[in-house]
């Protein structure tokens, strides 16, 4: 017996109906309920999050604060000039 080639697609390892990629697509589409991600994959993912929500509130921090309104006395009186 042959030994079958070491793949990462998911599709080609699984063997519904003829084993075709097509088949499998449709399969996926029609049982969503027995299709989940592997372990690895949520755990990557929670990691990523993690450490994306890391970087988001280190850069809210280390930014300058900006007034939603400075002072408007200046403002007023340099536009009124006649």
């Amino acid at each position: 017996m042959t030994r079958r080639k070491k793949t990462r697609s998911i599709a080609s390892r699984v063997t519904i109906r003829t084993g075709r990629r097509k088949d499998y697509k449709k399969w996926r589409h029609e049982n969503p309920d027995q299709v989940h991600s592997t372990q690895r994959y949520v755990s990557k993912k929670r990691k990523q999050r993690k450490e994306q929500a890391a970087r988001k509130m280190e850069r809210q921090h280390s930014g300058t604060t900006l007034e939603l309104h400075p002072d408007q006395d200046s403002s007023d009186t340099s536009g009124e000039q006649n």
